[in-house]
């Protein structure tokens, strides 16, 4: 397989971008100059830590687009990648704006084509156009039915013999003849539970004067679903509550999926999940429980007269505030949730809960992704 080669995508509107940068310390190495920036007017670089192997910033390009990779294009790659990375069963992220469109994981005899067209399907509209990221080996079957609708990007560790053939068939799958093809590098380095990562690692964020800020990756303490804890608070309005339902094993299953999904959506975000498989997104509000109507408006206006949102599970980024998202999710036909603790109003939203016949879990924090 070739090498990445580091010369083959300049834009037309290269920046003065050098070959080396120190950030925080730390020397970096442009890896190559990008087709262009999140927008075509502007220019871009893409740089990887001097002297380390890196799972991204190493990848082989096995078969590169029109005019090769944009910001958009990677930021998309690693997102995915971040919530992939999760899972020792295959499983596959889409995304679109840095927000996945879907998600899936495999359950019970699903082959890898399945756990696709799952991911795909959650949200097929938003789909159109989308980067595609697998934890495991892409096979024939998969390639061909990833080639019968328009994608940008597909990222892998590795590829099926074959598969290379099917992606490079311009002439029977025209719709995708300028699809990209990456192989990346071990996913297992990149950080995910609480304690993992290094400096390497941390995240960038640069403010509009150029001031950076320097921060710890974004991971989480829930390793399996043990460390789901049934909710229970305190105050003086109600008294202590205790969470009065529990979810099914299945349900179990797809909170910690839906939690593992939600730390790569933008802020308040929240995920509606059932069978490995995300129903709904909602993502980038600014109130809570406009996350959860964004997600069950979105859900019903693309899948009118279709009920299988109903017993599925959700998770949410931060606490509740109030009762109110807790009532809308359970008219929809949500049963079981995951969120952390941390409102005043915990309990009265426990109590609500109860009431509701919903199982409300908490996690031990907050995961915001203000990306």
């Amino acid at each position: 397989m070739a090498e990445l080669n580091r010369n083959s995508y300049l834009s037309k509107n290269v920046g003065n971008f050098p070959a080396t940068t120190v950030i925080g310390g730390r020397e970096y190495v442009k890896v190559q100059d990008l087709r262009y920036g999140t927008n075509p007017h502007q220019p871009a670089a893409y740089y990887k830590p001097a002297d380390t192997v890196c799972p991204i910033g190493d990848m082989q390009i096995l078969k590169d687009g029109k005019s090769g990779l944009s910001q958009t294009n990677l930021e998309d790659i690693s997102y995915a990648l971040n919530i992939v990375k999760f899972f020792d069963r295959p499983a596959c992220a889409v995304m679109k704006h840095v927000n996945p469109s879907g998600a899936a994981v495999q359950c019970g005899g699903e082959d890898i084509r399945q756990v696709y067209i799952k991911a795909r399907d959650a949200d097929a509209r938003a789909a159109f156009g989308s980067a595609v990221a697998f934890n495991t080996v892409v096979d024939t079957a998969t390639a061909k039915e990833i080639m019968g609708s328009f994608v940008e990007c597909v990222v892998a560790p590795a590829y099926e013999a074959g598969v290379l053939d099917i992606f490079n068939d311009g002439e029977t799958f025209k719709l995708n003849r300028h699809i990209r093809i990456i192989q990346c590098g071990d996913i297992s380095r990149l950080p995910k539970f609480t304690g993992q990562g290094d400096a390497q690692s941390n995240t960038i964020k640069v403010l509009a004067d150029g001031s950076l800020i320097i921060a710890a990756p974004l991971t989480t303490s829930l390793r399996s679903v043990s460390d789901l804890k049934s909710a229970e608070s305190e105050n003086a309005k109600v008294g202590k509550q205790v969470s009065a339902h529990s979810a099914t094993p299945a349900q179990l299953a797809d909170l910690l999926f839906a939690w593992y999904v939600n730390l790569s959506v933008r802020s308040n975000g929240v995920v509606i999940a059932q069978n490995g498989q995300t129903i709904s997104v909602g993502t980038g509000e600014q109130d809570r429980v406009g996350a959860v109507e964004q997600a069950i408006a979105k859900y019903r206006q693309k899948y009118q007269g279709d009920n299988s949102i109903k017993n599925s599970v959700m998770s949410s980024d931060g606490f509740f505030p109030f009762a109110d998202a807790v009532e809308v999710a359970a008219e929809a036909g949500i049963t079981a949730i995951v969120c952390p603790a941390g409102s005043l109003r915990d309990a009265e939203v426990i109590k609500r809960a109860n009431e509701l016949g919903v199982a409300l879990y908490y996690a031990p924090e907050r995961i915001f992704s203000h990306h």
